[in-house]
């Protein structure tokens, strides 16, 4: 088993002092080979020190006329094309966030400054027949009724345009809800629907229904831009108000505002 002589084990320690602090070179391998260190050595400081070779094609030719082995050349490349150990690894990528809803509860919202306000609803009496009744209280409701608001007001002051923002709950679509305008009076304000629909007027003209658009931005979520309103008393009537025989979170009430000039 060939062992290195004491000038070859000389020859390495000198070596080794001189590049431990500097990048192992071309010019280093050549010196090691010409210093008579044995191949092992050399290949495991190739392998181990820091390094900075240059391996094109005349750089190959050059370091095999300088008598460096294919044992050697062939570390250097591999050392080349393997990742740098002295790089910092880069920072895992960051999970991606789970969708956020723009607001917590399901409702009705319109945009105050830069953050949206709740339009808290209020509570709608139909009257049909003749008579009032509580929608929350009474049977199904068929045909044609009048919706009835109490006070002159809605509570919701705004100015146009208006961003109104629907966060519907699962499974219902924002063609599901009707925008309507409210004919105020002192102390009520009424408007007319019926089952399925809002009724129109005789001659063709709708008289209470406005269409709209809503664009959806998130799950559930549909943004709705309102340019040019009139002003006075406005409400978004959420579906289901006259569709079941029982209290709901949404039966017989209205999500109502005031457009002010």
């Amino acid at each position: 088993m060939h062992r290195p002589t004491h000038v070859a084990l000389l020859a390495l320690f000198l070596f080794a002092a001189g590049f431990a602090e500097e990048a192992i070179t071309n010019d280093s391998v050549v010196k090691a080979v010409k210093a008579g260190l044995p191949e092992s050595v050399i290949v495991g400081m190739v392998k181990t020190q820091p390094c900075k070779f240059s391996l094109l094609a005349d750089d190959l030719i050059s370091l095999k006329k300088d008598g460096v082995s294919d044992a050697v050349i062939a570390a250097m490349v591999a050392r080349v094309d393997a990742p740098s150990t002295t790089t910092a690894a880069a920072p895992p990528a960051a999970a991606a966030e789970p969708a956020k809803t723009i607001v917590a509860d399901v409702g009705v919202y319109y945009k105050r400054g830069e953050a949206w306000a709740e339009m808290l609803p209020e509570p709608v009496n139909w009257k049909e027949g003749g008579f009032m009744k509580t929608i929350a209280t009474s049977g199904l409701v068929k045909g044609d009724v009048n919706g009835n608001v109490k006070g002159g007001q809605s509570r919701n002051k705004v100015t146009c345009p208006i961003e109104v923002l629907i966060y519907a709950p699962e499974g219902v679509a924002v063609t599901e809800y009707q925008f309507l305008r409210l004919r105020a009076h002192k102390d009520s304000r009424e408007f007319r629907t019926v089952t399925g629909g809002v009724f129109h007027a005789s001659g063709g003209a709708s008289r209470d229904q406005i269409d709209f658009e809503g664009k959806k931005i998130a799950s559930r979520t549909y943004l709705i831009t309102l340019q040019s309103l009139k002003a006075g008393e406005y409400g978004f009537l959420p579906p289901g108000a006259l569709g079941q025989t029982h209290a709901s979170q949404t039966l017989g009430k209205i999500y109502s505002f005031s457009v002010i000039e």
